[in-house]
């Protein structure tokens, strides 16, 4: 491990003399370079950048002129030279460093600005892999590095908000103060170590690598909250530089600002929704606590918010709406008679937004579309000491991949609600089950310790609610292990049962379902949740 040199304490101000530049996006390169240049700081800068600011009439050196090498090897070469990095990386009151300097002629460089090459934007695009890699940045990072190693005097920039920053203080004060360049070196870091994360995650795929040796993750804040899950924790919220489609890429209308609670309820609710093709119908999920406390379809959008009300309109209260198609008058009338926290949708119409205007406090967002449920992408959640991942659950299942296990075949209208309460099943914390007919879940029993308790607490939900469970269609998210559960469902007046199956108690509980009547399907995959 190298030891710390005994270089002298960085000075609290440089009054920079010289400032290189290398940008891909040039979203307000030159009003910045024409402050730098008002400012007496001398520019340096390469390529397409270069020609930028020449073009502007603004006097600028190309990096050519400090090394004596022209851009080469289709400009891989251009900044990887001593000249440019000695004087990013030398400390200038430390003697030996300035004599070194002094000998190869490297002059200081004190303000670098950066922004690399677009691989993620090339990777979102569906680039090819030479495309790709060719958008892999080398010197840019290297630059990056140097500058923000030897931030007792260089000012590093990796955005033009950064840049801004740093011409306010010189603005202010004609210098550059330490306190800025340590931050601006940590952001710095934190830009390399997520441009390293695409591109790894990147070559992994590539390469089929479900899980390679090492993995990172990384992603850029959208905002601070006053608190996490409870009031004595922190928490922010992040999005990933190629987001999937839902809360972190949503436009909120109005409302006051999204808490930790509701970006992880909003979230939750937009991916149960998007389950459901908007071609085929209007639906409505009402989510509470990450748990779906009803869920529907309609025949207008209206009718499918009053159906997911009506079987939990207690759990609504303060709960979560999220739509899969655009909000209309009618329905935002309807969703506007209980309080409600956020409400998500692929778009609003005009009325809809106004009506919303009226009641200030709750947050209304679009999206612009659903997330596919059937894409494929990771999860991934924190444990002590590590983090565990998967890939997402993407399971679709159709009637012709269930397998009918009892004598009695269930009809095709009792398939179909089959399949739409296994669809909300997945959604709900396990043990789950879900009671449903005619695209509208009835009782939703969650996150119980064993499935009986969840097949009689989703059955007394229902009862509370003047709902009927005859002739109505049970899933679970897992096999069960005895007949219990499934006796407590016949009880309870459902006539098909839809479960993955596997249990070494499958025998007894196909029995048990034969003995009452029960239609029961194995679906041979399970979608348990935590």
């Amino acid at each position: 491990m190298p030891a710390a040199p005994n270089f002298p304490p960085a000075p609290d101000r440089v009054v920079p003399k010289r400032a290189l530049i290398s940008v891909s996006d040039k979203t307000g390169l030159i009003e910045a370079a024409k402050a730098l240049a008002a400012a007496g700081v001398e520019l340096v800068s390469t390529g397409g950048t270069r020609a930028a600011i020449a073009d502007a009439g603004l006097p600028v050196k190309d990096v050519a002129e400090l090394t004596g090498f022209p851009e080469m090897m289709d400009g891989r070469v251009k900044t990887l030279h001593p000249v440019v990095h000695g004087g990013l990386l030398g400390v200038r009151d430390a003697p030996e460093h300035a004599k070194a300097m002094a000998e190869h002629g490297i002059g200081a460089i004190d303000i670098v600005y950066v922004n690399l090459y677009p691989f993620e934007a090339t990777v979102a695009k569906g680039g090819s892999f030479e495309d790709c890699v060719e958008n892999i940045d080398i010197g840019g990072p290297a630059m990056v590095r140097s500058a923000a190693k030897n931030h007792g005097y260089v000012a590093i920039c990796t955005e033009i908000a950064d840049l801004e920053a740093v011409l306010a203080e010189l603005k202010e004060a004609g210098a550059t103060s330490l306190a800025l360049r340590k931050t601006l070196a940590a952001r710095a870091y934190a830009r390399t170590a997520a441009y390293d994360a695409a591109i790894s995650a990147w070559f992994a795929q590539a390469l089929g690598e479900d899980a390679p040796r090492r993995k990172a993750y990384a992603g850029e804040l959208v905002q601070t909250m006053r608190y996490g899950e409870n009031p004595h924790q922190k928490a922010a919220f992040y999005r990933f530089a190629n987001p999937r489609t839902g809360v972190a890429t949503a436009k909120q209308l109005q409302g006051k600002e999204l808490s930790y609670n509701n970006i992880n309820d909003t979230d939750a609710a937009y991916e149960l929704i998007a389950e459901f093709d908007p071609k085929a119908a209007p639906a409505c999920a009402i989510i509470k606590h990450a748990n779906p406390c009803g869920v529907a379809t309609g025949s207008t959008l209206a009718e499918a918010y009053e159906r997911a009300l009506a079987c939990d309109p207690t759990s609504a209260f303060g709960g979560i709406v999220a739509l899969n198609t655009k909000l209309d008058a009618a329905t935002a009338a309807k969703v506007l008679e209980v309080f409600t926290e956020v409400v998500i949708a692929p778009d609003a119409d005009e009325d809809a937004v106004a009506l919303f205007r009226k009641k200030k406090n709750v947050r209304l967002l679009t999206t612009g579309g659903l997330p596919d449920p059937h894409a494929a992408g990771e999860v991934f959640r924190s444990v002590a000491g590590g983090f565990l991942v998967q890939s997402r659950d993407t399971a679709n299942l159709t009637a012709a991949d269930l397998k009918v296990v009892t004598k009695r075949s269930p009809t095709d209208e009792e398939v179909r609600d089959m399949l739409f309460a296994f669809t909300i099943a997945k959604h709900v914390k396990s043990n789950a089950i879900v009671y449903a007919k005619n695209g509208q879940t009835l009782g939703v029993g969650a996150g119980q310790m064993n499935r009986k308790d969840s097949a009689r607490i989703a059955a007394l939900r229902a009862a509370d609610f003047g709902l009927d469970l005859k002739g109505s269609a049970c899933a679970s998210e897992a096999f069960f292990p005895f007949p219990d559960g499934l006796l407590q469902a016949a009880d309870a007046g459902c006539t098909a049962v839809i479960q993955p199956g596997g249990s070494i108690g499958d025998d007894k509980v196909i029995e048990a379902a034969d003995e009452r009547g029960i239609a029961m399907v194995f679906t041979g995959v399970r979608v348990f949740r935590h």
